[in-house]
């Protein structure tokens, strides 16, 4: 596959983002409330038929602006076109994220929808130096484990990198210092997250290091 063939994060435009959220919560309520998966438009914009990654992440209103996550999931290989990624990614955070019960019809005017389109995965020999915090994700991979934390999470709870990479190999199921030994694999990626300020709302980009400058102090 050569690196035409999948879209990167820097080629989408803030309206290609509204666009891919916007898919995301068509996607999920379509498979809701009617139980059809969806296909991608035939008239969409070819850059969405390129091979893609991205996750969704649905997460749920708390009281007046409180959210909690009510499910996350997505692709780190480019397997198929953009479009589908998100569809299938939006579907599957909806109803089979393990860690929760299957999204109701009721819950989809209470939930916001955020898409995490990612960069192909790259090796690093020494996560330490190269992992930036607001910049970069990463997969956690030794035998059969395997475990990702996106860009923003370590933004959302104030973590350093050493931090991160603990709290990324507990996501792999192994040890909280895995990412010493030479046998686990440490992949870097980035990303750009589209989000819904509220339900149906409008939707804007994150800006990762801005929130990172504001937010967190190390």
């Amino acid at each position: 596959m050569s690196q035409s063939d999948v879209i990167l994060p820097s080629e989408l435009s803030i309206e290609d983002g509204v666009y891919l959220v916007r898919l995301a919560r068509k996607a999920i309520e379509e498979y809701i409330k009617k139980g059809i998966k969806m296909e991608p438009d035939k008239l969409i914009d070819k850059k969405f038929m390129r091979r893609g990654m991205a996750f969704v992440t649905i997460e749920r209103i708390v009281g007046t602006s409180e959210k909690e996550l009510r499910g996350c999931i997505g692709f780190l290989q480019p397997i198929s076109s953009l479009a589908r990624i998100v569809i299938e990614s939006a579907i599957a955070a909806a109803t089979e994220d393990p860690r929760f019960p299957p999204l109701k019809e009721e819950e989809l005017e209470n939930i916001v929808i955020e898409v995490s389109i990612l960069s192909p995965p790259m090796l690093t020999k020494n996560p330490m130096k190269d992992i930036i915090i607001g910049k970069h994700g990463i997969i956690i991979s030794r035998g059969w484990n395997t475990g990702t934390l996106l860009p923003q999470v370590p933004i959302d709870y104030c973590w350093d990198v050493e931090t991160f990479l603990a709290e990324g190999c507990l996501k792999a199921g192994l040890e909280p210092d895995c990412w010493y030994d030479n046998k686990t694999k440490i992949f870097i990626y980035e990303g750009r997250i589209f989000y819904e300020e509220k339900p149906y709302g409008d939707i804007k980009e994150r800006d990762l290091a801005s929130e990172l400058s504001k937010k967190c102090k190390y």
